[in-house]
């Protein structure tokens, strides 16, 4: 069984159509192709939030909140600061040309996942960051996000983070919830 599959059994998607992704479009405006593990994921689950934790970023989103481009624009910002004031970076951006996309956040601490994209990497090869939000922290993990995604809901990732999801949700059941059904016409 591969990893989307063990997701959907773990955690159904929604069961309405989802509309369809510009890929092409999304890449361009990008100015890099995206991991097939994301376009996966995106095209089964589309915007939204895993066990009230996990908020997934999907190109064209309505929800600036849950729209790729949006959050990689003001990540890009946000993290710009922090290092011109000296925090530090994580070691994989040292390497000339290498940057990070954001593809999740966690909604109650502020920390973002991110792919480390490398010159001469191809997507499917791209590590995911985990960076606390609150603080300097980052944690690799050579894995895709489908498979990262995996093992924080089945509480096997090697990871010091996502301890409200067991410390608290305890969830025995997984839930992914749409960001329409969040956040509403409300919630831009």
């Amino acid at each position: 069984m591969n990893a989307l599959d063990a997701l959907v059994r773990l955690c159904p998607p929604p069961a309405n159509p989802l509309p369809a992704v510009d890929w092409a479009q999304a890449e361009r405006a990008l100015g890099a192709a995206l991991p097939a593990d994301y376009k996966q994921l995106v095209e089964t689950y589309g915007d939204g939030v895993f066990d009230e934790t996990i908020w997934l970023l999907v190109p064209g989103s309505a929800y600036d909140k849950c729209n790729l481009h949006a959050q990689t624009t003001e990540r890009d910002g946000v993290l710009a600061g922090l290092w011109e004031v000296g925090e530090e970076k994580p070691a994989g951006l040292l390497e000339a040309g290498a940057r990070i996309l954001p593809w999740a956040f966690e909604g109650l601490t502020g920390a973002f996942l991110y792919w480390l994209v490398r010159p001469g990497q191809q997507p499917d090869e791209w590590t995911v960051l985990y960076n606390e939000g609150q603080g300097p922290l980052w944690e690799p993990h050579d894995m895709g996000c489908l498979a990262f995604l995996l093992e924080v809901l089945t509480g096997t990732a090697e990871t010091e983070y996502f301890g409200y999801l067991y410390e608290v949700l305890q969830p025995t059941e997984h839930r992914f919830a749409t960001a329409d059904q969040i956040l509403g016409t409300s919630g831009q």
